[in-house]
């Protein structure tokens, strides 16, 4: 019961709840209006043995009536239905057997009455197999006495006592009564009930309806906030590929001191841009669910030295002292798991801890926790001595969108999305961050994390001779590329960028004039941009794909894009390219591509 009742309380309303079920409800009203159609017939039953001078059954027939009224008082207090169900045909099944075998010692019309209200009484009250139970429980030993006083005869030394035929009409009346009473209260039960499973299964289908409609929306919202993403980072990163690229190119003509000085500025700012839409796109990859997480071999060791090895630069920059401590058992073990997410996570870890410690130092470290045959557990940790986090903020740190404070965004910046992808990721691999920080004094962030480790033996890596390449260091001349841009800035920064690597470029304007261009030239090698008008880059890609001289159809394509789609690489590849770059790319990332493609072939 979700309601307290008085002790006193005699109303069936006060013990009714919205929240039982209709079946239930129905019970509680039987048993209610029952219990007094029970007692009346005992009752009636009792002065007419009584008056006889049948005590035996005068007894049993009080008794009865003593315990329906202890029940109904029982249901009206604390209606516990099955309880007070249980008591009651207990109290039956004991009272149907006594006057069977001690009583009336013979099996008569209103013993097959009794039995027959047990087994409706309790399939209705209380299901199948208790039914069945209490069915048994009355037939069986009836039948037991029947066949004793059929072939012994039954005998023992009480007097038996006589039922009139007054009693018995009272008794079988009593019964029709109560049998008719309970077969039309569960009938017009069943019937309510079957009416309400129509009604709800009919609110059910429009609720279908209604939820199906609601994640068609919200997978058209979906759709529609990643196509904007997409856009807007395109638009985004494209006048940022002129920023940046053009800050490279200034910043490798020589240029003055004070010169330097404005380009650092105009790079960080950049930068930092490209930093806060970079966030801002990993987050909502996260939260779409897109991230699927690979299982390759990599060595550890290398992966934590290549993440902290930028960072050291910005440390020093700051003037910090940046300690990475690698454990050395894991130096010669090859590892399965994800490098990327394992790179994103401690980038984030690290980066954070550069920006919120002004002066001190940061510590970056993993250290093998467990070492079994197949598996490793490795505990990363990364300490700082920066301004620390206040203890009622811990909680929040991790919520998007979230700094310490707002005066801790507005001093150091950024979006505080990184530890909450941090947090999704462990999230999805069901990994915790524990987090230690006070005021002034420094955080420290760890976690740990289990991998399959390789079982095979570590082979030293042998430093073969590079092959001798046509294309030697930053001197491109002999190379023919392709550049299918559209956007005059862009192609204006790529015929400056590549001039200093002496290659002079052919422009192909849209993706048509690209594959026109394939058909009737020559090229080593072609840059493809992958949103352009008339013909986009993967068309393009697929038509030149398809040619018939295999130097053409063949020929390596890395694929510039501002895109942000979460799937960007699968359709790359699926396309036919052979590489992409993100725009803003880096100078040395573009040339390292292109003497690895174009060497190649």
């Amino acid at each position: 019961m979700s309601k307290e009742v008085s002790f006193f309380n005699f109303s069936i309303y006060k013990i009714l709840t919205k929240e039982q079920p209709f079946l239930d409800q129905a019970r509680i009203r039987l048993l209610y209006y029952g219990f007094p159609l029970v007692f009346i017939a005992l009752g009636t039953v009792f002065l007419s043995v009584y008056f006889q001078g049948q005590m035996m059954l005068a007894y049993t027939a009080g008794a009865l009536m003593v315990c329906v009224a202890i029940l109904f008082k029982m249901l009206t207090y604390r209606p516990n239905w099955r309880l007070i169900s249980h008591l009651l045909l207990s109290a039956g099944t004991i009272a149907n057997v006594t006057i069977v075998y001690l009583t009336v010692q013979t099996v008569n019309i209103v013993t097959v009455q009794v039995i027959i209200l047990v087994i409706v009484f309790s399939y209705y009250m209380l299901g199948q197999t208790d039914g069945l139970v209490y069915s048994l429980l009355n037939t069986v030993p009836v039948l037991a006495f029947m066949i004793v006083e059929f072939t012994k005869g039954y005998v023992i030394g009480i007097k038996p006592d006589k039922i009139d035929q007054s009693t018995i009409i009272i008794t079988l009346f009593a019964n029709f009564i109560l049998l008719i009473f309970i077969h039309s209260h569960f009938y017009t039960a069943f019937l309510k009930n079957i009416k309400q499973l129509k009604d709800s299964s009919k609110e059910q289908e429009a609720l279908n309806a209604r939820l199906e409609k609601a994640i068609e929306k919200a997978e058209k919202s979906t759709h529609a906030k990643s196509e904007f993403l997409s856009t807007m980072s395109h638009e985004i990163r494209t006048p940022l590929n002129a920023v940046i690229g053009m800050s490279n190119l200034l910043m490798m003509g020589d240029p003055r001191n004070d010169q330097v000085e404005n380009l650092e500025v105009l790079k960080f700012s950049a930068n930092n841009l490209l930093a806060i839409v970079n966030d801002v796109l990993d987050f909502n990859k996260i939260e779409s669910g897109k991230v699927v997480f690979e299982n390759v071999r990599f060595n550890l060791v290398e992966l934590i030295n290549n993440i902290c090895g930028a960072q050291m630069i910005k440390a020093e920059e700051k003037g910090l002292k940046f300690n990475v401590e690698v454990d050395c058992t894991l130096k010669n073990k090859v590892i399965f798991g994800d490098p990327t997410r394992i790179t994103q996570i401690i980038y984030n870890l690290v980066s954070n801890a550069i920006k919120f410690t002004p002066k001190g130092d940061v510590l970056v470290s993993a250290t093998c926790f467990e070492d079994r045959h197949n598996t490793v557990t490795v505990k990363f940790l990364v300490k700082d001595t920066g301004i620390g986090i206040a203890e009622h903020e811990l909680a929040s740190i991790f919520e998007p969108f979230t700094q310490e404070s707002l005066t801790t965004t507005r001093q150091y910046g950024g979006t505080g999305l990184g530890l909450a992808i941090i947090k999704r990721l462990l999230d999805l691999q069901g990994l915790q961050m524990d987090v230690k920080s006070k005021v002034g004094e420094g955080s420290e962030f760890s976690l740990t994390m289990e991998f399959p480790v390789s079982t095979e033996m570590v082979v030293e890596k042998v430093i073969a001779p590079l092959p001798k390449a046509e294309y030697q260091g930053d001197d491109l001349s002999g190379v023919r590329v392709l550049i299918a841009e559209d956007n005059i800035v862009n192609v204006m920064l790529m015929k400056k960028l590549l001039s200093k690597w002496n290659i002079i470029p052919t422009i192909a304007e849209n993706g048509i004039q690209a594959v026109e261009l394939m058909q009737y030239g020559n090229f080593d090698i072609i840059l493809m941009d992958l949103q352009m008008p008339v013909m986009n880059g993967f068309d393009a890609t697929i038509e030149i794909r398809k040619m018939a001289d295999p130097k053409k159809s063949k020929i390596p394509i890395i694929a510039l894009t501002a895109s942000a789609l979460f799937d960007i690489k699968e359709k790359v590849q699926e396309a036919g390219m052979n590489d992409y770059v993100s725009k803003p790319f880096k100078p040395n990332e573009l040339l390292e591509k292109i003497q690895t493609l174009a060497v190649a072939v």
